[in-house]
């Protein structure tokens, strides 16, 4: 008879035995409001033992091999006699209630250094970081009434061709917006701000109550194919750069070739020797190589050329949500031997397949769902939380900066714990970025 594995604690059961809640579906996860399900990957169940994601000791060998989706029928065939499942039912309209905000959610929230991997700016810039804008997810005022402590803030390059006058405009664009992230600093309307490149900057601008500024570049097209461009950007502050983004660049393959630049399906097998050049100045900078957006072969190469480990500032997880965007198991083990991190992100679609949401938000719930996905294959210090605000994130409950003790309150209603929470809210993020520095600081 088959059977299902408890995606809480890895046990297994006989499909029809130790069912709990009300409500079963075919192609859906498990959650707490729908705790068995049937998917392509086989029966998963929660087995109820405890309220909270708990990590088994050792992890099951035959973690991750599931039955055919012909035993999958078979298995809901024989839950389907189960008087349990009897009263089962599902309604795809209903949503979870989100976690309630609550005074202690609020003290613990506040309490904590709070940093956002991944936030686009506007172009062409604004000026207006210190204003509560209407269209902006991301502002000063915002971020202080969200309790957000630091944000990385991006300058993000659109693919373009690769050739002299491609690479020449995004080397220029890249150093005009790291420039104006530079400028979203020092203090009006009340608040103060300061660009941070180090980690102890930026704990010591929430030390002294300021909001932590951390320039990035997104897509690795900024430094066209010159690598003395890496040197500039770390010069102004920048502390990671994306290797790609949506199409091939000179150096390596994206997880999503470009159809209107006549990308083929991969142009380097991964990293080029550029890309491989590019890791090695990047770890003698002390800046993070950051693997979002890069096909898998670049990805797994980037791990085991990098010297530091490496993060993806703004993914989700494969098996979760068959996206190329997202990172799959075995990427995910690759971060873990290698001590690096995956930053889960806010886009619906990469939550969720787009199929499911049938047109809502994806939710924060949906959005912890990958967290502790992580959590259980990799532990707690692998993972974090990044938005992607204003390069389309946006989740209902986590409408923009304001609303982040939303992700508080779920962690907390998960039973996480105030050390574990830190970790996810930046403390794992900042531990990276040392190890970047240190890295840097000794010569690697």
């Amino acid at each position: 008879m088959p059977v299902a594995t408890c995606l809480n604690c890895l046990s297994e059961t006989v499909c029809r035995d130790r069912l709990v809640g009300r409500y079963s579906v075919p192609n859906q996860r498990p959650t707490s409001r729908n705790p068995f399900v049937i998917n392509e990957l086989g029966p998963w169940f929660l087995c109820g033992q405890e309220q909270r994601p708990h990590r088994p000791p050792e992890r099951s060998a035959s973690y991750g091999d599931r039955i055919s989706p012909s035993g999958c029928r078979a298995a809901l065939a024989n839950c389907q006699h189960s008087p349990d499942f009897s009263a089962m039912t599902f309604d795809s309209s209903r949503q979870a209630a989100p976690a309630p905000i609550t005074e202690e959610v609020l003290a613990l929230h506040n309490a904590l250094l709070t940093l956002d991997s991944h936030i686009d700016i506007p172009w062409p810039d604004r000026d207006d970081a210190f204003l509560d804008t209407p269209d902006r997810f991301v502002d000063f005022p915002k971020m202080q009434r969200g309790h957000l402590s630091a944000g990385c803030f991006v300058a993000y390059l659109p693919q373009g061709k690769l050739d002299a006058e491609g690479h020449r405009a995004a080397q220029e664009l890249t150093i005009a917006m790291l420039e104006a992230i530079n400028r979203m600093q020092g203090t009006r309307n009340g608040i103060t701000a300061r660009v941070c490149p180090t980690v102890d900057e930026i704990e010591a601008a929430w030390r002294d109550g300021a909001l932590a500024v951390v320039p990035g570049v997104e897509n690795g097209y900024g430094m066209g194919d010159d690598l003395s461009m890496l040197a500039k950007f770390r010069a102004l502050g920048a502390r990671y750069v994306t290797l790609t983004h949506n199409g091939h660049n000179a150096l390596g393959d994206s997880g999503q070739p470009s159809r209107a630049l006549g990308d083929p399906a991969a142009m380097h097998g991964g990293l080029s020797a550029l890309g491989r050049e590019a890791i090695a100045e990047m770890n003698r900078l002390g800046m993070l190589v950051d693997v979002s957006h890069t096909g898998r072969e670049t990805m797994l190469q980037a791990v085991e050329v990098s010297a530091v480990p490496v993060v993806a500032t703004h993914a989700c997880v494969k098996a979760l949500c068959d996206h190329p965007r997202n990172l799959d198991d075995v990427q995910l083990d690759a971060l873990k031997a290698s001590g690096g991190l995956i930053q889960i992100t806010a886009i619906g679609g990469f939550l969720r397949p787009r199929v499911e949401l049938a047109g809502r938000r994806a939710t924060v719930a949906d959005y912890m769902d990958h967290l502790d996905y992580v959590v259980k294959r990799l532990g707690v210090e692998y993972v974090g939380i990044s938005s992607d605000f204003d390069g389309g994130g946006q989740l209902d409950g986590w409408e923009n900066a304001a609303a982040s003790p939303a992700l508080t309150a779920e962690l907390m209603r998960r039973g996480y714990d105030r050390s574990e929470i830190q970790a996810f809210w930046g403390g794992n993020f900042r531990r990276l970025l040392r190890k970047g520095e240190e890295a840097a600081t000794g010569g690697v």
